[in-house]
């Protein structure tokens, strides 16, 4: 499966951003969806993930501020992202596995889209 994120763009603190991820190649039924971010000079760091089941799961710190959700029949997942702050500041990626759900490392994600960079202004 191919997956390409968008949706990133610059916006100022406390706004909302709507991320996106399009897969194409074979249906993300059967896939768990995840989303992580990647800030210069840090490790990409987990932030959601939505199982083939549609149960959801978050980073604890950022549950109240993230939502994800995803459409099988459009093969796309979204990221709401509210009240942004400055260090929202990354690249942020969609990703897929085809193993077990409930997992939060980046290397447990065999496919990644490319990134879309968000940037949140004070």
């Amino acid at each position: 499966v191919q997956l390409q994120a968008s949706g990133g763009g610059l916006v100022q603190a406390g706004g909302s951003l709507r991320l996106s991820c399009a897969a194409s190649g074979r249906a993300v039924s059967s896939y768990h969806m995840g989303w992580f971010r990647q800030a210069p000079g840090k490790e990409r760091e987990f932030l959601a993930a939505a199982c083939n089941s549609g149960n959801t799961y978050y980073t604890e710190s950022e549950m109240a501020r993230f939502t994800i959700s995803r459409d099988n029949r459009k093969n796309t997942m979204h990221l709401q992202i509210d009240n942004l702050k400055p260090e929202d500041t990354a690249v942020y990626y969609c990703a897929a596995s085809s193993g077990r759900c409930y997992v939060t490392t980046p290397s447990r994600f065999p496919q990644w889209g490319q990134g879309t960079q968000v940037t949140v202004s004070s």
